[in-house]
C-alpha cells in the first residue's frame, strides 16, 4: 500500500499500512488497479477521438469510476472488482469501434492490453505492480506532476459526475480526462510537458464546476440568503450529508406528508438557500458540523442518516444500523441505495424515536452565492471606496481532524472588524456559527456554498476586479485555504490556471509535491504555507 492523495496521509508522507481515512490495503490496491484500467481505457478513448469517436458510455463511466477512488468514497472491495471488469469490457468494445474507423487499435503491453484476473485474489496480485510508484517518469519531479495531475483529475471527475447526473455535460471535459489519464501512463514526458497538462486540469475543472453550477441553479434556482436553524423540532427525523442535491430533493419529495423533518449535515448546509428546495415545509435545519465529526455527532441523531458522495469516514465508529449510503459511497455492511428509492430510509426514520422536544438553537446564514453578492456589488464597491471595508478574505476549503486546523477558527476570529470573510466548502465548519456582525448591512461572514461553489467565488472576484478596473491579484482580497482531498487539488489547480497568486495553503502542503515542483509554484504564484493567524494577518494587512 502506498497512498498519499489526501492531506492527512500518515506522518505527512504516505499511508503504507492502513489509510488514516480507514481504507485498508486491499481497497487501496484495487483502487490502484482500477486507475490502471482507466489509463488503458483512456488510451483507447484518445485514439477514438482522433477518428471522430466519442463514446458516451465510456465518458460517463470514466468519470464515475475515477470518482470512486477519491478519499472516503467507495471502500467496498467487490464494487471495485465490478468496476475493473466493466472498464476492460468498455475498452475492448471501444477498440472494435476505433478499428472499424481505421484508427489505432493495437497497443503495446500495458494498461491498454491489461486483462484482469478472474477473482479478487488474482486482482490483488496484479495490483502490486501498478501502484503510484510504477508510473513511468524520468525523475521524481515528473512523477510528482503526474500524481498532481491524477489527483486533480479525480476532483474533475467528481464534479463532472455530479453535473452529468443533473443533465450537464461537455465533451471537452471528458476528452481532457482521457488525455490526462493517458498522460499519466505515457513514457518519456518531461517536466516542461507535464506542467501545461497540470494547469490545463485547472482550466477543465473550472468548466466542470460551471456545468455543475448550471445543473444546480437550473434545477433549483439561484441561492438566496437564508437563516438556517441549528436546533431541532420535535418529531421524526432524517439527516442528509454529502453533496448531492438530487438525492436531497428525492428525500424531500418522498418523505413529504409523513411527519418527518429533514435536516442537513456537513456540505449540505448551503442547500437551504436554493428556492426549489426551500419550498418543502419539512426541510427544517442543520445538525452537526462537518463529516470529520461523524463519530461524535451521528450517535446523537435519533433518526435515519443518508450519506451521499464522498463524505463518510470510519463508519465503524458510527452506529451503522441507522446509516444508509447512496451514489458512489459504499462500505461493507452499510446499506446502499443505488436507485434513489428511499423507502427504507423513510421507514427507518418512522421506526426511530426522533426528537422528543423542540430546541431553540442558533441560526446561521447561508445562500450568499454570486447572484446575491453581485446584486449588492454597488454597495460593496462604495464601502471599499469609503474605507468602510478594508479587505476581503476567502477562508475556506476542506475540514479535517488535525488540531492544527484550529488555525482557521482563530484566523477568522482575529480578522479586523472592517474586513469581510467569504467562505465555502466544509472548512467553514471551523467558524460557520461565529457572529461577526455586518458592515453597512453587509454581513461580515458570507457563506458562498459547497466546495464546487468555488465557481461562484471566482465569478465574484472577476466581477469585482472588472468593477475596480484592476486584475484579480490587485484586489484587496486574500485566499487562505485548507485542503483535504482531491476536489481541493482540482480547485487549487483552477486558481493557478487563472493566475491567482499569494494563496496561503494549509494545514500542510501536499506530500506528492517535490521540493523542485514547490519551488516552481512559489516562484510563479507565490503560494505559501500558513504560519500563525497573527503573523499571516500582519503580513497581509501590514
Amino acid at each position: 500500500m502506498f497512498c498519499y492523495q489526501c492531506e492527512q496521509t500518515a506522518k505527512g508522507v504516505a499511508c503504507t499500512v492502513q489509510g488514516v481515512c480507514g481504507k485498508n490495503p486491499e481497497v487501496a490496491a484495487l483502487q490502484d488497479l482500477l486507475i490502471y484500467s482507466l489509463q488503458g481505457l483512456s488510451l483507447v478513448a484518445v485514439a477514438g477521438r482522433q477518428v471522430g469517436i466519442s463514446d458516451p458510455e465510456v465518458n460517463v463511466f470514466t468519470s464515475k469510476a475515477a470518482f470512486s477512488t477519491l478519499t472516503n468514497v467507495d471502500f467496498d472491495p467487490q464494487r471495485f472488482v465490478k468496476l475493473i471488469q466493466q472498464s476492460v469490457h468498455l475498452r475492448e468494445n471501444l477498440k472494435a469501434k476505433v478499428k472499424g474507423k481505421g484508427g489505432k487499435a493495437d497497443f503495446p503491453a500495458g494498461p491498454a492490453t491489461f486483462t484482469p484476473a478472474a477473482n479478487l485474489e488474482g486482482m490483488l496480485q496484479q495490483a502490486e505492480s501498478v501502484g503510484l510508484k510504477s508510473y513511468p517518469a524520468g525523475d521524481a519531479d515528473v512523477l510528482s506532476l503526474k500524481h498532481t495531475l491524477l489527483f486533480g483529475l479525480k476532483g474533475v471527475c467528481a464534479y463532472a459526475d455530479h453535473a452529468q447526473i443533473l443533465g450537464q455535460e461537455d465533451d471537452k471535459v471528458y476528452a481532457f480526462v482521457h488525455e490526462g489519464l493517458a498522460a499519466t501512463a505515457a513514457e518519456g514526458l518531461s517536466v516542461a510537458e507535464m506542467v501545461p497538462l497540470v494547469l490545463k486540469c485547472g482550466e477543465i475543472n473550472l468548466r466542470a464546476m460551471e456545468l455543475l453550477d448550471a445543473g444546480n441553479t437550473g434545477r433549483y434556482g439561484h441561492p438566496v440568503p437564508t437563516k438556517v436553524p441549528l436546533g431541532h423540532k420535535q418529531g421524526k427525523a432524517i439527516l442528509v450529508s454529502g453533496h448531492d442535491l438530487l438525492d436531497l430533493e428525492e428525500i424531500l419529495k418522498q418523505s413529504a406528508g409523513k411527519g418527518i423533518n429533514v435536516y442537513t449535515h456537513g456540505e449540505m448546509l448551503p442547500t437551504h438557500g436554493y428556492p426549489e428546495l426551500k419550498k418543502h415545509p419539512h426541510f427544517y435545519g442543520h445538525f452537526g458540523s462537518a463529516w470529520q465529526n461523524q463519530a461524535k455527532e451521528f450517535p446523537q441523531f435519533p433518526g435515519a442518516i443518508l450519506m451521499t458522495t464522498n463524505c463518510i469516514q470510519r463508519p465503524q465508529e458510527v452506529y451503522a444500523d441507522n446509516l444508509f449510503t447512496t451514489g458512489l459511497v459504499g462500505w461493507p455492511g452499510i446499506k446502499h441505495i443505488p436507485d434513489r428509492n428511499f423507502k427504507a430510509v423513510i421507514d427507518k426514520a418512522l421506526a426511530l424515536p426522533g426528537f422528543t422536544e423542540d430546541t431553540n438553537g442558533k441560526f446561521v446564514n447561508s445562500g450568499f452565492a454570486r447572484t446575491t453578492v453581485l446584486g449588492v456589488a454597488g454597495a460593496v464597491i462604495e464601502a471599499v471606496k469609503n474605507k468602510q471595508i478594508r479587505h476581503f478574505f476567502l477562508v475556506g476549503g476542506c475540514d479535517g481532524a488535525k488540531p492544527t486546523r484550529n488555525y482557521y477558527t482563530e484566523f477568522v476570529e482575529k480578522v479586523p472588524k472592517d474586513c469581510i470573510v467569504l467562505t465555502l466548502a466544509c472548512g467553514k465548519f471551523r467558524f460557520f456559527d461565529k457572529q461577526l456582525g455586518d458592515i453597512g448591512g453587509i454581513p461580515r461572514l458570507l457563506d458562498i456554498g459547497q466546495c464546487n461553489d468555488a465557481y461562484s467565488a471566482v465569478q465574484i472576484a472577476v466581477a469585482l476586479a472588472n468593477a475596480f478596473g484592476v486584475g484579480v491579484n490587485e484586489l484587496p482580497l486574500s485566499l487562505v485555504l485548507s485542503w483535504y482531498e482531491q476536489k481541493a487539488v482540482a480547485i487549487l489547480l483552477t486558481l493557478l490556471y487563472l493566475g491567482i497568486k499569494n494563496i496561503r495553503l494549509g494545514p500542510s502542503l501536499p506530500a506528492f509535491i517535490t521540493p523542485n515542483v514547490l519551488d516552481v509554484l512559489v516562484k510563479n504564484f507565490n503560494i505559501m504555507p500558513i504560519s500563525t493567524p497573527d503573523a499571516d494577518l500582519k503580513a497581509i494587512l501590514g
